[in-house]
């Protein structure tokens, strides 16, 4: 049902380009988003409000692996990108198997780039090459102990290592 709204980079590109012939402003932001909670929600509501339509990149599996760990994630690739675009904020996922998006952002140079406000903007990865192209970055205050961490460790310390 949501398949269509799980887009290639190459697909991604195509759709960007006829944005841009329109004037339709692409907002884009990035994450694992490894069991989705309050705190995704309540960023990815406010991400959207910068524009008509909101793509995320999504770490696949691999590249979470690679940054957070091996018990990371949680949530397959699959599920994570199916629970994303049932979202009614969200237009599409694109996949990327880097440690972060930055060829991705450097291909689709979104209008807005958004982030959680506990990044600065030289932090951000393709921010520096969105602004090059007449785009702006934008960062989003996140919720206050909501977080994927959080929930783990919520469950650790309830029910213990098993």
């Amino acid at each position: 049902m949501f398949e269509d709204r799980i887009f290639t980079p190459e697909r991604a590109l195509a759709l960007r380009l006829s944005y841009r012939k329109i004037g339709m402003r692409l907002v884009m932001t990035n994450g694992v988003f490894d069991i989705l909670h309050r705190g995704h929600i309540e960023y990815l509501e406010k991400a959207a409000s910068y524009g008509r339509r909101l793509w995320i990149a999504l770490n696949s599996d691999a590249s979470v692996r690679a940054i957070k760990g091996d018990k990371r994630p949680l949530v397959p690739w699959e599920d994570r990108a199916k629970l994303l675009v049932s979202l009614k904020v969200v237009e599409a996922v694109i996949p990327f198997d880097e440690p972060t998006p930055e060829a991705l952002y450097q291909k689709l140079l979104p209008d807005v780039l958004v982030k959680g406000a506990d990044y600065s903007v030289e932090q951000i990865a393709g921010a520096s090459a969105v602004m090059a192209a007449g785009g702006c970055v934008e960062l989003v205050d996140l919720v206050p102990e909501r977080s994927t961490t959080n929930i783990i460790d919520t469950i650790i310390n309830r029910f213990g290592k098993h």
